[in-house]
């Protein structure tokens, strides 16, 4: 039998499908619940197990993985009477992988304090291909003891694994990740409307930016959905909007000026009214090409 702990999963969306499903291939025992009946099918094909409630499945478990969109998301399964704190057994680990606010991160791990269960805060950057691929950042926040513990089964997740601080700390990191993707996406946007207008080669261009000072993760892993204008949802415009909120409400209350990050926050809440809300971030393109007359 194995000696790994045992897992529940909550949320097997875009990103949490293919990451449980890599703790399934390290040799976890890995129990999911989320509300798409297909998605508790592909886990149980990958060898998991589906559980009918958040209660069920975190019943026996060492490890609770929670991955869902929002704070709202994380409250409506952390608490209440069929929610993980009143159903997880004392010394249970709950791992936050969500990117939500960092108060609701501080707050989550105090109550779950009161109920004998550990808790991390530890969103992740790197998107679907980089849970696809095993290749996350994860950033997190809490206690030494439990993030050394959580350690190897991070290993099976990602490549970065840093402890930022404190509860809370992970999801800060987060939102300053957040601030930088969506301000370099702009500039990228930008750039791919400049170019073309110009008559230059974009993939030629592209291709010799990548290897300059302008390179970066997120034009290499954008650079596709630039040039096939394929906006398929890697991480959705909606979720980035959430995230833009989390970053300039958190960099108000510390006094931290956001000038370009508010500007683009403004972009990014633009395109998701005109309908955009369901694609990938990357779409930004759009809405520098509608600024631009096409």
């Amino acid at each position: 039998m194995s000696t790994l702990p045992k897992v529940a999963w909550i949320g097997l969306g875009i990103m949490g499908s293919p990451m449980s499903e890599n703790l399934v291939k390290a040799g976890y025992d890995v129990t999911g619940y989320t509300l798409e009946r297909e998605k508790l099918d592909r886990l149980a094909a990958a060898g998991g197990a589906a559980a009918s409630s958040v209660a069920e499945a975190v019943r026996d478990a060492d490890v609770i993985v929670t991955m869902v969109p929002a704070s709202p998301q994380v409250e409506a399964v952390a608490y209440g009477p069929d929610g993980i704190l009143e159903n997880a057994r004392r010394g249970a680990l709950l791992i936050d992988m969500s990117s939500i606010t960092p108060q609701t991160s501080v707050d989550l791990a105090a109550a779950a304090k009161d109920k004998g269960v550990r808790v991390l805060d530890a969103p992740v950057s790197g998107g679907e291909a980089g849970a696809i691929e095993a290749v996350l950042s994860i950033m997190v926040g809490g206690d030494q003891a439990d993030f050394d513990e959580a350690k190897p089964l991070f290993e099976a997740l990602g490549r970065t694994i840093v402890r930022c601080g404190p509860h809370g700390a992970g999801q800060t990191v987060k939102a300053a990740n957040q601030l930088i993707v969506a301000v370099n996406i702009q500039a990228c946007a930008e750039a791919v409307v400049f170019l073309e207008r110009s008559g230059v080669d974009l993939a030629a261009a592209l291709d010799v930016l990548g290897g300059g000072l302008a390179g970066s993760t997120v034009l290499a892993r954008k650079k596709d959905n630039f040039l096939n204008r394929d906006f398929r949802p890697g991480f959705r415009i909606d979720l980035h909007h959430k995230d833009m909120g989390i970053v300039t409400d958190a960099a108000r209350t510390v006094g931290a000026a956001l000038p370009v990050g508010a500007v683009v926050a403004q972009l990014v809440a633009s395109l998701r009214a005109q309908g955009d809300g369901g694609l990938d971030h990357s779409a930004l393109l759009r809405a520098v090409e509608r600024l631009s007359g096409a």
